[in-house]
C-alpha cells in the first residue's frame, strides 16, 4: 500500500527521462518529496523497496526498470548556503553549482566544478577528481534513516574510500556540510574555466556519458599532472586491451577517453552494460587484472 503524500507519486515514470545516459525501463512509482518531513513520513510507513536517485550521471538504468518507488530529491533538497569557510548543501544541489558558490564566498571547493551529478551521489560515491575527494571536504552529513528517523555522521563515522562510502543500509542523504580553505573568488573562477577547457581537452564532454566508467586498479584517481603514473590505470589497461573505440550496438568506448561508455545515440542499457563486461573480459585475458565497474547498474534486464 503507497501512503498518502505531499510532494508527488507518479505510477510506472519511464527512468529514460531522468538517466543521464537516456536508458532505462520504468519505475513502479516516482516519489518527489515536498520536503524532509514529506520524505521522513513516507519512509517511515512504506515497507516496500525504494531506490534513491539523483541525475543519474553514475548510474545504467536496465530497460526492464525497477520494481521500486525511485526517490528523486527536488527543489526543497537543493539549497546551498554560505557559513564562513563552510557550505551546507542539499543533496541534490548540483556539484558544479556548489563548487561556483562557494567560489563566489572565497571557499575553495573547486575539485567539484567538472564532476557531474549531484552532491549526494558525490558523498555516497565519494566522487573526486584532480587528487581531490568529497571525503577531502566532508564535515558532517544529514541522513534519513529507511525508516525516516534523521540522523547525523561525522565524516570520521562515514568510512569513505576510493569511490566509496558506509552509509547506514537504506539511508538516503538529505544534506552535506563541507569546508574548504580561503582564497581569492578570482583565483577560484580561474582555476575553475582551466580545469573545464583541460577536461575538454581530454574527455568526451559533449557526449552521452557517465565519466569514468571503471575505477583506477591504482586505487586512486587521476591528478592531471604531468608526472602522474600511468600504471594501473583504467584507461591504459583498456587500450592495452585493444578496446579503444570497442563498439556494441549503440555503445562505444570513446576513441577519446577509452574509460569512457558513451551512448552515440540509440543505445540499450543492454548494449551499455555489455561493453563494458566485455572490456572487463578482455582488459582480464590481456593484463590478469580484473576492472570494477564505477558506474553503478540497478534494476532489471528487459524481458523477451
Amino acid at each position: 500500500m503507497i501512503p498518502e503524500v505531499r510532494g508527488t507519486l507518479t505510477p510506472n515514470f519511464e527512468l529514460s527521462k531522468l538517466s543521464w545516459l537516456k536508458v532505462g525501463g520504468p519505475a513502479a512509482y516516482l516519489f518527489q518529496p515536498a520536503d524532509k518531513a514529506d520524505l521522513q513520513e513516507f519512509l517511515a510507513r512504506y515497507e516496500g523497496e525504494v531506490f534513491p536517485i539523483g541525475v543519474a550521471s553514475n548510474l545504467i538504468i536496465r530497460d526492464g526498470g525497477l520494481d521500486a518507488v525511485v526517490i528523486k530529491l527536488g527543489r526543497s533538497f537543493n539549497e546551498i548556503t554560505v557559513e564562513g569557510t563552510n557550505i551546507r548543501a542539499g543533496a541534490a544541489a548540483l556539484d558544479a553549482h556548489v563548487a561556483r558558490k562557494a567560489a563566489e564566498a572565497g571557499v575553495d571547493l573547486t575539485f567539484l566544478r567538472t564532476i557531474p551529478g549531484a552532491m549526494g551521489g558525490a558523498v555516497k560515491m565519494n566522487a573526486g577528481c584532480y587528487g581531490t575527494y568529497v571525503a577531502d571536504a566532508v564535515r558532517s552529513v544529514d541522513l534519513v534513516l529507511r525508516d525516516g528517523t534523521p540522523q547525523t555522521l561525522s565524516a570520521d563515522e562515514i568510512g569513505f574510500s576510493y569511490r566509496n562510502s558506509e552509509l547506514p543500509e537504506g539511508a538516503l542523504i538529505a544534506s552535506v556540510l563541507l569546508e574548504g580553505a580561503r582564497a581569492e573568488p578570482e583565483a577560484l573562477h580561474a582555476k575553475m574555466e582551466a580545469q573545464l577547457a583541460k577536461r575538454a581537452e581530454s574527455q568526451p564532454v559533449k557526449d552521452l556519458s557517465c565519466g569514468s566508467t571503471f575505477a583506477n586498479p591504482a586505487g586512486f584517481s587521476s591528478t592531471g599532472e604531468a608526472d602522474d603514473p600511468m600504471d594501473l590505470k583504467a584507461w591504459k589497461l583498456i587500450d592495452d586491451a585493444g578496446m579503444r573505440g570497442a563498439r556494441l550496438g549503440g555503445a562505444q568506448m570513446s576513441e577519446m577517453h577509452s574509460n569512457f561508455l558513451i551512448n552515440t545515440g540509440n543505445a540499450t542499457a543492454a548494449d551499455l552494460e555489455g561493453l563494458g563486461e566485455l572490456v572487463r573480459k578482455k582488459v582480464f585475458q590481456n593484463s590478469n587484472i580484473q576492472l570494477q565497474w564505477e558506474i553503478k547498474r540497478v534494476g532489471k534486464p528487459l524481458q523477451t
